[in-house]
Parts: structure tokens; sequence; C-alpha cells
């Protein structure tokens, strides 16, 4: 195991939740996903986006590092349309062309953008959030590697036709909104 492992091991133990919340952007924009298909969720946690998904038709899988998370995934008997597998994301080849749908949520590695996009069918939608580095309010990591800069998730996915960007950083009254975080849902292009 890694240290990595350890850690979000030793955190999905201590989660009582059985399904976790979906990420802001799923159900604020569920009207976007297709019926049936192939979905990933990347850095997937418990599940939250993974079963959301499957409920909106679609066959998920989903992937973490941490086998404690995989394992009460798989071991949830509300779908059989959801596989979890243990996958360090930084180390797997993703396969290409395979999924209608990727969500990645709460997780920055900007060395796979470009295997994200190549693992999108023509068509296929990708719906991405995670933090900033400009920040409303406290919370969420600190370290810079994992926070992005104002409007980066448009420049990793630049080859992607956005469809939804949201960031609403500073702006106005920031005890209201999605604050801390950037979302992008993208299109990739029918060639």
């Amino acid at each position: 195991m890694t240290d990595l492992q350890d850690k979000w091991d030793a955190i999905y133990h201590k989660r009582e939740d059985l399904i976790p919340d979906p990420a802001t952007m799923l159900p604020l924009y569920a009207h976007l996903l297709p019926t049936k298909g192939r979905a990933l969720d990347l850095a997937c946690g418990l599940g939250g986006n993974a079963f959301f998904m499957a409920k909106q038709g679609l066959q998920v899988d989903a992937w973490d590092i941490s086998p404690v998370a995989v394992e009460r995934i798989n071991n949830n008997s509300q779908t059989k349309t959801v596989h979890a597998s243990t996958v360090d994301a930084n180390q797997v080849d993703f396969p290409t062309e395979y999924y209608d749908v990727i969500t990645v949520s709460r997780f920055l590695n900007r060395h796979i953008s470009h295997q994200l996009i190549c693992a999108l069918k023509p068509g296929g939608l990708l719906f991405y959030q995670t933090f900033t580095l400009e920040k409303a309010q406290s919370g969420g990591p600190s370290n810079p590697e994992f926070l992005l800069k104002k409007g980066e998730l448009l420049s990793l996915f630049a080859i992607l036709e956005p469809v939804i960007y949201h960031e609403e950083s500073t702006l106005g009254n920031t005890k209201q909104g999605i604050r801390n975080e950037a979302i992008l849902i993208a299109k990739k292009p029918i060639i």
C-alpha cells in the first residue's frame, strides 16, 4: 500500500454515510446526461457521483485509489450497474473513446487531462468540479498543486466544447452560491 492509499483508507473507514451526495454539478445539470451509455467516476470516493449516474440509466465504472472505498461501493446492493475498481489515476492507461460521460470531482491531476479527453467518445461529456486557488471561504486543500487557477479548467480541456462553465470566486455575497470550486461541463467534438 502507498501513503496515499493509507490516507484515503483511513478517511473512508471513518465515514458513516452509505452513499454520499453527488457533486453539486450532477443534480444541477442532470438534464444534460445521456439516458444510457458508459460512464466513469474518477477518484470516486464512496461513489456519490457513480450511484447518481447509475440512477440516470448509465453503466458506471467507479475508480478510486482506496480499496476501502471500492469495497464499500461493490458491497452496496442498491445497484448492479456500478462496478468499482481500485485504480491509481496516476498509473492507469485510460481506454480510448470508451466513455459517454466522465465525472471528476474534488480531484486534480493536470497530467491526465489529455487521457481523459481521449477516453471520451466523440460527443461524450466531461463533468468536472474541483477546488480553486481563489477562495471565498476557508476549506478544501491548501496545496496549490491541488487548486485551480482562475479559468484553468477551460485551458486544461480547451479541445473540448464548453457547455457550462461556473466559477464564482469572491464576487457578490460569498455566503451564497457555489464557492471555492469551479465547474466545467464540456463536450468532445464529433469529427
